[in-house]
Parts: C-alpha cells; sequence; structure tokens
C-alpha cells in the first residue's frame, strides 16, 4: 500500500531463552520473526530447539509450557544448515523476504561452517544487520553459555544467599534475559544508523556490566565484605530487609535518614527512636540490633497494621508477593498479554516491557508458539519455490 511502512523481517538462528526473548521484543514492535531450526538429526527424538520439550507439553509440534511465551508471534521453519543446499536457502530468505536483522545464539565456532556469519548474510543481504549473542564473545568461540553457569562465572552466586550460607542463583535468568535485552537495544541503534550493523553480544560482558554498585566499590577500598552475600537486608541502605508480621512477611526499605525520622515519629516504632541512628551510617554500625528491634515490633502485628503505618510514614515497603499472585496485582492485570493455545484456552503472558501501539491495536493477544516446522511449506512457497521442489528439499531431508 503506498505511503505504508514496510513490516520489518528478523531472521534468528535460535534457541534456549536469550536471543529467543530478544526477537520476542522484535515481536512486541509487530516485526516479522522467522525462526530457523535444524532438521531432525538422525537418532534424536525431539527436533530442534530443545527448550520445546521442556515443562509441561501445551500442544503438538513440540509445545511445552517452557517454551511458549517466548517464541508467541513468530514463525518457524526447519532447515538443515549443515547442507549447501540449505545454506544457500537461507540466504535466498535473506534476500527475497528482504530481511531487516540477522539474529543468532549458536556458538561462535559454528557459524561459519553453518553459512550464518556475518560475512556470508551480509554478502546475499546487503545492509542487513547481524547480531550473535554467545557465552563470551566471537573472542572465545568454543565456549558454551547458559545462564546458571555464566552467574556462577561472573560473581552473581557470591553475590546472592544469606552471608552464611552457601552461593544461590537468581531466581529468574537475569543474565540470559539482559543479553537478549542488550540484543534488542543494539539492533534498534543498527537501524538507526548510530553504530555498525555487525553486533557481538557477550554474556559475560553484559552481565558484569550490571555489577555497577559492587566492582567499583571494590576499587575505592570497601572489603568484600561490604558487598557480598547479605541475604534479604540491602549491603549499603540501614534498614532494608524482609521482617516477620503476625501473619507473614513485610519488606521495608529505608532510603534515606528522612524517612527514618518519619518512622520513628510514628508511635509503633517510637522505641526505636534513638540518635545513634539518626544517620545511615549510625544505623549501619548498629545493623544487627536495628533489624532485631524492628522485627521485634512487626512481629506483634498483622501486616495490614503495619502496612498502614508505613505508608502514613511515606515508607517504602511491599508484601512478598507468592509467584502465583503475581499476574493478579492490579498494574499487572491490566497490562498482560494473552495467546490462545490450538484447544481455545486463553493463556496469559507477561505484559511488554512498555507499550506498543501494535500490541494495542492487536488488543494484547499474540498468536501461538509456532510447531516445529510450522511455517516450513509457506514460506518457501513465498520465495518463490514450487510444490516439486520443497517436496524434493524435504525428500532430500534439507528442509523439515
Amino acid at each position: 500500500m503506498s505511503g505504508e511502512r514496510k513490516r520489518r523481517v528478523v531472521l534468528s538462528v535460535e534457541q534456549a531463552l536469550s536471543m529467543p526473548y530478544a526477537t520476542l521484543r522484535f515481536v512486541h514492535l509487530g516485526w516479522r520473526v522467522i525462526r530457523i531450526e535444524p532438521t531432525p538429526a538422525a537418532g534424536r527424538r525431539s527436533p530442534g530447539d530443545p527448550n520445546r520439550y521442556i515443562g509441561r507439553p501445551v500442544a503438538d509440534g513440540g509445545r511445552a509450557s517452557y517454551y511458549v511465551a517466548p517464541n508467541v508471534g513468530k514463525e518457524a521453519v526447519a532447515i538443515d544448515l549443515k547442507r549447501a543446499e540449505g545454506r544457500a536457502l537461507l540466504c535466498r530468505l535473506a534476500r527475497e523476504l528482504e530481511a531487516d536483522v540477522f539474529c543468532t545464539n549458536t556458538m561462535p565456532a559454528r557459524h561459519l561452517t553453518l553459512g550464518i556469519d556475518h560475512d556470508t548474510l551480509a554478502a546475499a543481504r546487503p545492509g542487513l544487520v547481524w547480531c550473535a549473542i554467545s557465552a563470551l564473545g566471537a573472542a572465545y568461540p568454543d565456549v558454551p553459555g547458559y545462564d546458571p553457569m555464566m552467574q556462577a562465572m561472573c560473581g552473581y552466586m557470591d553475590l546472592t544467599g544469606l552471608a552464611d550460607g552457601a552461593p544461590l542463583q537468581c531466581g529468574p535468568p537475569v543474565i540470559d534475559l539482559k543479553a537478549g535485552d542488550e540484543a534488542f537495544a543494539q539492533v534498534l541503534l543498527a537501524l538507526l544508523g548510530e553504530r555498525d550493523r555487525r553486533i557481538d553480544i557477550s554474556m559475560g560482558q553484559v552481565a558484569v556490566s550490571w555489577l555497577q554498585t559492587f566492582l567499583p566499590m571494590l576499587e575505592m577500598g570497601s572489603p568484600p565484605s561490604d558487598i557480598k552475600r547479605a541475604g534479604n537486608e540491602h549491603r549499603q541502605f540501614i534498614p532494608v530487609n524482609a521482617y516477620p508480621t503476625a501473619d507473614g512477611f513485610l519488606y521495608v526499605a529505608i532510603g534515606s535518614d528522612a524517612q527514618w525520622r518519619r518512622l520513628v515519629a510514628e508511635p509503633m516504632f517510637a522505641a526505636l527512636d534513638d540518635p545513634r541512628h539518626g544517620t545511615n551510617e549510625g544505623r549501619r554500625a548498629g545493623k544487627a540490633e536495628l533489624h532485631a528491634g524492628i522485627g521485634a515490633i512487626t512481629r506483634a502485628h498483622p501486616a495490614a497494621a503495619v502496612a498502614e503505618v508505613l505508608a502514613r510514614a511515606e515508607v517504602p515497603h511491599a508484601p512478598i508477593t507468592p509467584i502465583e499472585q503475581v499476574m493478579e496485582l492490579p498494574f499487572v492485570a491490566e497490562t498482560l498479554l494473552r495467546t490462545r493455545a490450538p484447544d481455545g484456552r486463553v493463556i496469559r503472558l507477561p505484559p511488554p516491557a512498555a507499550p506498543t501501539p501494535h500490541l494495542a491495536a492487536a488488543g494484547g493477544e499474540l498468536p501461538f508458539a509456532p510447531a516445529y516446522g510450522e511455517h516450513t511449506d509457506a514460506i518457501l512457497a513465498e520465495v518463490g519455490l514450487g510444490a516439486e521442489a520443497i517436496a524434493r528439499l524435504r525428500a532430500e531431508g534439507t528442509v523439515g
């Protein structure tokens, strides 16, 4: 249509979570995302992305619960990139579909043999933005990368858990998601012409980039004990912690001396009013005593009563929401996305990071995650292959 802006096209050789999450963010913008998975390997019962088979089965075609949410709204083709004809087919897709972006989180050591390296695809589709995520970037092509491993390597587990306990991983796969967000941002910058069109994301680098309030403190004389595992406490602001009440826990976060003064001005907490605690450093010096004193007070009252006092004092606080109740939080419930499973079930999905016109126009609903190879025939036909050619490619094992 004249004057209508072309829909962006993303081709992605993706699996697991880091790159699928990045390309999900393109889906949220209304872009067309085509995920490319390998054809079935001999003796392997579960073809394609291993994540298809993780969690509870939801639909056929390898669509288990762990796979669905990061892959809604996408299309899926199966191509054997180990074959020359498969690699040529990928270049044809890039060219004929006028792809804007190519993404992959395959190990860099495999890029060239699969024909998914920057130079090969840029030659087929000049101007293509090429983006890769790997454990440590192209300089370390043989290093595999999974979120827990990267959390261990990059210090996250040394920062997570109780002070006298074992190192723990963060609950959400934060490094996978951070890498995906970084890929999303860098692709947008490349399309704006503000960076090179060859993008190489290191999960290790993006992970360490988040240690802004940790590593520099070591450089400026803080002992490691100041920044290591502290349970639910904040390492610098005191008091910030989870406190017991008569019917559950409440998280309280004092972020300034003014908030502390308002807290102890309330009769419930007046017993804690002590000149020694007037500054954050003073509260730090007596934090064990302070945490115990606050807990003794809060334990004697229902959470609602404590929350009422904290609200009156304008002190930040929150209940510990069970994960099964997060979707019922008002600000979440009104922004959730939805998809519809093949059997008709409506499945609620996390909201987008920010509102977008595309999602608003779609009523917040996205097509269900694609089955393995679901769109292979349709996409090959779109780039000019006839039924006989497609049948031949399938018989040879080039497509699945």
